[in-house]
């Protein structure tokens, strides 16, 4: 039995819940968000709960009524608290700066790299060498982080790159002189 998938959702006041046969969305302070629900998963708003519920107890079944709750509780947390990932620059000469709608990353290359913001994500940069990637969406916000790291990741002798905030990196030791 899913047991992740049988416990109810709190659903604090503020927020509006919309289920129909193939869709959930979650509306609040921060915005919308949908989610459709997968073949034989529904849906069901009790007073103050959200409640997932399967057609069968097949395999596949229990394991996607895990899934959409999981996903359901972080779209409530993301239109009530939203979320974050930092990211730091490590490098001599490295740094990060906004330009309208789009980052501006200097890390090592012939040239800067413009990355262009996805709408719905808001990205602050603090001392050029601090990025912080904001959102509702948790997935888009973790896929933005891992774009952003995928263009310079650290590399292990002398750690140079974009890391997450926290991050530890395991280095190499060097060549020796023979």
């Amino acid at each position: 039995m899913s047991r992740i998938g049988r416990m109810p959702i709190a659903l604090p006041k503020e927020l509006k819940v919309a289920c129909d046969l193939s869709r959930v969305e979650v509306t609040g302070p921060k915005g919308l968000l949908a989610h459709p629900l997968p073949q034989g998963i529904s849906v069901s708003v009790d007073g103050e709960k959200i409640f997932v519920h399967r057609a069968n107890d097949q395999r596949t079944s229990r394991a996607l009524q895990g899934l959409t709750r999981s996903l359901i509780a972080n779209m409530v947390t993301g239109v009530i608290q939203g979320f974050e990932k930092r990211l730091e620059i490590v490098g001599v000469g490295f740094r990060a700066e906004l330009q309208g709608n789009a980052l501006k990353l200097t890390l090592g290359y012939s040239h800067p790299i413009l990355y262009p913001v996805p709408k719905g994500i808001r990205v602050e940069i603090d001392k050029q060498t601090l990025i912080t990637v904001k959102g509702i969406d948790k997935q888009q916000v973790g896929i933005v982080a891992a774009q952003l790291r995928s263009i310079k990741p650290p590399e292990p002798y002398k750690g140079k790159g974009i890391r997450y905030l926290g991050e530890r990196i395991r280095k190499k030791v060097g060549k020796t002189k023979a």
